[in-house]
């Protein structure tokens, strides 16, 4: 059972226009599709859409969405956000089969970064990848992916093909012996200040010689 149950409304009155008062309502217009049915438009109340989204585990997570006395087990796929304004403008949601695989972006957590050697030595830990898109069934579809960084040291990184995968859960794009992309590092920060000649030359030391009343 999902840990998150989003209500929904069909709608029918479609366009720009209806997506303006839904919006005014108080009501996020959303589209749910795949599942070898025909998309249907929904509606879903703002104030419980943004509640949820406080949480980070809504967003790689399968959601149980309930229009009247139904629910259907679905996944969000896109979300857009108002420009200036914390308003979601539209939703996007995929249907989910049991016995069907779902691709995701997952957010990667990282462990261990007060301890890292690396980090004791002096370095600071830049992360290259904050998320990574997997493959699964439903059922194994992790909220996150721990990468530990308790042992690396200084100038040391950890690649795509070191990270630890959960059970039934595949790279969306595997890494290979000429793709092995990085995912995080550990490195000391190098500042470089450069000093132009010109700017150099132009300090000129002023004499003030004094003056015969």
């Amino acid at each position: 059972m999902s840990d998150f149950i989003l209500s929904a409304e069909f709608r029918d009155d479609l366009g720009k226009g209806a997506s303006r008062r839904l919006r005014r309502s108080g009501k996020v217009p959303a589209i749910l599709y795949g599942g070898d049915r025909p998309p249907r438009c929904l509606s879903v109340q703002q104030k419980d859409l943004v509640q949820m989204l406080n949480n980070e585990a809504f967003y790689s997570s399968v959601i149980s969405l309930k229009v009247d006395d139904n629910e259907q087990p679905a996944i969000l796929k896109a979300l857009h956000r108002h420009p200036a304004k914390p308003q979601i403008l539209h939703l996007d949601l995929q249907r989910v089969r049991d016995d069907v695989e779902i691709r995701m972006n997952v957010p990667l957590h990282f462990l261990g970064e007060t301890v890292a050697p690396g980090v004791k030595a002096g370095g600071t830990v830049s992360r290259i990848e904050n998320e990574l898109e997997i493959v699964c069934l439903p059922r194994f579809l992790p909220e996150y992916i721990d990468i530990d960084l308790s042992e690396v040291g200084l100038d040391e990184i950890i690649k795509l093909s070191q990270v630890k995968l959960p059970e039934g859960v595949e790279f969306a794009h595997p890494p290979t012996e000429e793709n092995d992309p990085a995912v995080v590092s550990i490195h000391k920060l190098r500042v470089q200040v450069e000093i132009e000649e010109e700017e150099a030359e132009g300090v000129v030391a002023a004499v003030v010689e004094p003056t015969e009343d």
